[in-house]
């Protein structure tokens, strides 16, 4: 391996069968971000793209699902509010989660 690898990627600390996932996550990690392969918007708002924080929790329809219920604030319109609760939400998440990159 020393003699023909220049780098060495490790995708976690874990064991797979063969080479074939962690290339394809690999691959899909990078490809991201060649223009074309996703749209932009999608990007900014996802984990790691604004600091160091996971992303906050997506809601779809319908507004409650197994009784779980989209928050209010994000039902109210108002965009400031939403933005906060978001913001808050990632540093809670990756306080919880990851609390060694916050």
């Amino acid at each position: 391996m020393d003699e023909i690898v220049d780098e060495e990627i490790s995708i976690g600390d874990y064991v797979l069968t063969g080479g074939e996932l962690p290339s394809m996550v690999l691959i899909d990690s990078v490809s991201r971000y060649v223009d074309g392969v996703i749209n932009k918007e999608s990007i900014k708002e996802e984990s790691f793209s604004n600091g160091n924080l996971l992303e906050y929790p997506q809601y779809t329809r319908p507004e409650e699902f197994h009784g779980v219920k989209v928050p209010e604030i994000l039902l109210s319109g108002h965009h400031e509010n939403i933005e906060k609760w978001r913001k808050d939400k990632s540093l809670e998440i990756t306080k919880k989660k990851r609390p060694e990159i916050r």
